[in-house]
């Protein structure tokens, strides 16, 4: 027998699990290309969303990254303590503090973002640019299932 990866299981065909093995595959290499900027991709996806002047609260991130409130709280407070976000008052609602970049953050995250993008191209690279831009659109009609722009 050949390697499981050779070999044609009932997985195979089942959208979950290559979903899964794909982001799996996806995220190991992005990992690995923002270990030298000291951010893993969860904490780069804050940044990103931080430096993108969205004005985040911690709830908010929590929601739209899909992860549980106290795993925000660890990345942002990882974030804070190297000086890459600050936490400030949401004038919308005194009790939340919204997450905004320092410029050291929004330095590192254009640096992260090269290296991010290197690491796609590189794993994503048996796709065409026409398939990729296509799997995108099929994974964000996925991901985001209210919204009609998608």
């Amino acid at each position: 027998m050949g390697s499981l990866e050779e070999t044609e299981t009932a997985l195979s065909e089942d959208i979950s699990f290559l979903l899964a093995r794909a982001s799996a595959l996806s995220v190991a290499a992005a990992n690995a290309a923002l270990a030298p900027h000291g951010l893993r991709a969860r904490s780069y996806s804050v940044l990103t969303i931080v430096v993108e002047g969205l004005n985040p609260s911690q709830k908010d991130l929590a929601e739209f990254l899909r992860l549980d409130p106290s795993q925000v709280v660890a990345i942002v407070d990882e974030l804070e303590g190297r000086g890459l976000v600050e936490r400030t008052p949401d004038p919308a609602d005194r009790r939340a503090k919204i997450i905004t970049p320092t410029p050291d953050g929004t330095e590192l995250q254009a640096d992260a973002a090269s290296a991010v993008s290197e690491a796609e191209r590189s794993t994503h690279g048996l796709l065409s640019p026409k398939e990729r831009r296509q799997v995108a659109e099929l994974l964000r009609r996925l991901a985001f299932p209210g919204d009609r722009s998608a």
